[in-house]
This record gives structure tokens, sequence and C-alpha cells, in this order.
């Protein structure tokens, strides 16, 4: 069998499943081989061709971190699946897999006697679905908020999210998860405390927002990280600006653009205000911040940061720093 995908922690947890239900049906020993330069490929044939003295079945894993095999590799991997042996499994583990790979004649040959799983980045609408699944899964049940504010604060980081899930298992002794609960497992984490600095902004509260970017600063907190967060609130709201002045209903964009209940009053705050043509000067803020971030233009990042919070908060910011 092969797994694959971009998203590491659904190949792994797939991995355990896979293992433990070798486990259960006898394949008691694993062999775990990873190619790197140097790498041997004859021992996938000496493993799958001879048996432990100590085991009647083996879980053979093989890992390709690149995500290709070179010429011997294809063919040894092509060579086992045309010998299967009853007593050996093997599984491929690699990330991500270019369309060309997928049509090379390894994958095919592993298709052809096995199973290939691919998994993909969990997409911001499906998030959610997944947060409560997860929940579920760990024997809670979580209120629409609380699904909400981890949804909003992890979006696109699935380990996070599981760990905070696993945290927030250890903690809700009844089972249940409010956003109160949520609130307080996370308030310590640094993606959070971007999140929160982007409502603060939205709120128009100036000073908070200051604050809080000044405790990001001197936290360590980087400001790749900052801007992606501010950069996708600000792409958000553009969106919505325009369709708002196209005539589409509030409630509709809302909907569409997936604002959480908690959060549109802070968005719809935003959107009254700011206008459409503000919102594109801050893109245009952002996208010379990610320029500065990049080394393809000088500048200040965390100036930067702080006069597009000032922005966003409504209040009036200077073009250039200062004098002195």
């Amino acid at each position: 069998m092969l797994l694959h995908g971009a998203e590491p922690l659904l190949v792994e947890e797939s991995c355990d499943r896979v293992r433990q239900c070798a486990r259960e049906q006898g394949y008691d020993e694993r062999i775990n081989m990873t190619v790197m330069p140097g790498f041997e490929w004859e021992q996938l044939g000496r493993h799958s061709s001879s048996m432990s003295l100590f085991a009647n079945r083996q879980l053979l894993e093989l890992r390709l971190p690149g995500g290709r095999a070179d010429k011997t590799g294809a063919q040894a991997i092509k060579d086992y699946c045309a010998h299967v042996h009853a007593d050996t499994v093997l599984m491929v583990i690699t990330g991500r897999l270019e369309a060309r790979t997928k049509q090379s004649a390894w994958v095919k040959a592993i298709g052809q006697q096995g199973l290939i799983v691919e998994h993909n980045p969990v997409e911001a609408e499906r998030f959610p679905a997944w947060i409560r699944g997860r929940l579920r899964d760990r024997g809670m049940q979580a209120d629409s908020e609380a699904v909400e504010l981890l949804s909003y604060s992890l979006e696109g980081h699935l380990l996070a999210a599981a760990q905070e899930i696993d945290k927030l298992a250890l903690l809700c002794t009844d089972r249940m998860v409010t956003v109160d609960r949520v609130r307080a497992t996370i308030a310590d984490h640094a993606r959070f405390n971007v999140y929160t600095l982007v409502d603060t902004c939205l709120a128009g509260d100036a000073n908070k927002a200051l604050r809080i970017l000044t405790t990001l600063r001197t936290s360590g907190a980087e400001t790749v990280l900052v801007n992606w967060a501010l950069a996708r609130e600000v792409r958000s709201l553009s969106r919505l600006s325009a369709g708002l002045q196209q005539g589409r209903s509030r409630s509709e964009l809302f909907k569409t653009h997936q604002v959480w209940t908690r959060r549109a009053p802070l968005v719809g705050g935003a959107l009254k205000r700011h206008s459409l043509g503000r919102w594109w000067d801050m893109l245009r803020d952002i996208s010379r911040l990610d320029r500065i971030l990049k080394g393809r233009q000088a500048g200040d990042a965390w100036f930067e940061l702080e006069r597009i919070c000032l922005k966003l908060c409504g209040v009036p910011t200077l073009t250039e720093r200062p004098a002195g």
C-alpha cells in the first residue's frame, strides 16, 4: 500500500491504523527503511523474501522523504509487487506526490496489488466538521461557539488543532467543551494571540491592538505569521466590501465567506468603518510588507505591521517613519 499526501498528521495517523491492523492479523515484526542518499534498494527484496526467525509475518515500512523513487528504486518496488509474499506487507509512506509521479509505473504497480490512500489538507469549509469529528472520536461534545473558535484560531493547522483537542480531552472531565474552556486552553497559543490582535483591530481598539502587537514582538512571534493573519482578514474583508458594493446582501456574503456568528459584529463594524478603496489601500500595505519580509524592499517589518493595525482600527497613520 501507498500512503501519501500534503497533510502529515493524517498520513501518520493512517500509518498507525495500518500498524494496529497488521498486529491484529499477526504481522508481529516491523522493519523500517528510509530512502536516503546511498540507500541500498536490495534490502527491500531481501526482507520480502526472507522470513524472520522470531516472527511469522512482517510489516515493511518504506519511507520516501522526497516522494520519488529513482530507476533502481522504482524497479525494486515493481519487483516486490510482482512477487508479493503472503507473510509480508509493504507500506510506502511519503508526502505529496507530483501529478507525474502518480502516473509512474511503480505507483501503478502498488495500486494494482494494494491500496493507495491520499491525504490532502482539510479545506477551510470542512475544518469545523473535522474538528467536531475529532472531538467526537475523543468522546467529547462541543457547543457551536467552541468549534468556531477552534476553527478560526487554528485553521489549516491540523497538528496544532489535534494537540489542542487532546489537551481539552484531559481538562474537560465532564466531556463538554465550551467556548470559555477553549479560550482558556489556547490563550497562550501564539496563533491565538495573533488572531486576538486581528479581532481587536476589527473592533477599532487601537490602544489594545498596539499592546498585543508589542507583546507578540517581545515574545518572539514571527512577523510572517502576523502578516499572514492580517493579510487573510484584509483579503476577506475586501471581497466582502466589493460584494456589498455590488448590492449583495450581508447575510448572503457572510454565509459564503464563512463569517462565524461570534465574529459577525466585528466584521460588520469594520466594513462600515472602511470603504472598498480603503481595503485596497491596506492590501497594498500588506503587499509592501510581504516584499520587506522577503528582502525585496527595505523597511522595518514591525513598523509596517503597526501601521496596518492602526489603519484597520481606523486611526490615521503617517506614510513613512518619522525622522529622528
